[in-house]
């Protein structure tokens, strides 16, 4: 059994072409984990929410500006991040 977001967008596991190309309008990929890192397509929306500007706090002290996937990188597990964002999609 799983859950939806509707908010959250998961990226798509057998696309090969540019990543750029299949992000929506109004959205934003980023990436999150602490080891292997998943790809997420969230509404730039959230960018101004204070629970998602702490963690890209978190980001900034781990990377600075220098992410290594090419984009924004969340260090913290898969579950931090949807707990978050949970709360989010209804604001």
């Amino acid at each position: 059994m799983g859950f939806r977001f509707p908010g959250i967008l998961h990226a798509k596991k057998n696309q090969v072409s540019s990543k750029s190309l299949d992000v929506p309008k109004g959205y934003l990929a980023i990436y999150v984990g602490e080891g292997q890192k998943k790809r997420f397509i969230i509404p730039v929306s959230y960018l101004n929410q204070p629970s998602f500007q702490d963690l890209l706090s978190l980001a900034e002290d781990e990377f600075g500006y220098d992410h290594p996937m090419g984009g924004i990188t969340i260090p913290c597990s898969e579950d931090t991040f949807l707990g978050h964002t949970s709360a989010l999609r209804y604001m």
